[in-house]
């Protein structure tokens, strides 16, 4: 038999609840069009503006990208152009997580096919907890090795005792 549970909000709070989450849904596309990314290369010979949409919105080249030719300087503004546009990308989903949170700004990464850069596959995800964990326990585990462990004195176990009058402004 299917155990039945009350629900505890009101029509009107589901109501409510919906028509808040609709208009949330209605700022997506505003948030995601004031987005931008801005890149440059090593250089600092091309810096590029891009929207969420990839839309040019500014382009600055240093008087020596000259130096480049035209195909080298071709492909460079490509490569920084896709660099800004991964930025914006980002900056959107970050903007909609704010409005909608991580759930529903996944779920319109996966409608509309377009990943947040920061779960790209061939991104370096870091390091996961458990490899997080084990170097910190190792760090720590080396640190009191080298360390000889001095007894508590009275004043360290009152975290009120510090005084800043005992700081030096000089260093």
């Amino acid at each position: 038999m299917v155990e039945q549970v009350p629900i505890e909000r009101t029509t009107q709070q589901l109501i409510a609840d919906a028509r808040a989450r609709q208009e949330a849904l209605a700022q997506v596309d505003s948030l995601m069009a004031k987005a931008t990314g801005t890149a440059h290369d090593m250089d600092n010979t091309i810096e590029l503006t891009v929207d969420a949409r990839g839309k040019l919105l500014n382009l600055r080249l240093a008087p020596a990208a000259v130096n480049w030719g035209p195909d080298r300087l071709g492909s460079l503004i490509v490569e920084v152009a896709q660099v800004a546009m991964q930025e914006a990308t980002q900056n959107s989903y970050n903007q909609v997580a704010l409005l909608l949170g991580e759930d529903m700004t996944y779920l319109i990464e996966q409608l509309s096919g377009m990943p947040a850069p920061a779960r790209a596959a061939n991104d370096d995800s870091g390091l996961t907890v458990e490899e997080f964990q084990r170097r910190r326990e190792e760090r720590l585990g080396a640190t009191q090795r080298r360390a000889p462990a001095r007894p508590a004195e009275p004043e360290d176990e009152d975290l009120y005792s510090f005084d800043p009058a005992t700081l030096r402004s000089d260093r």
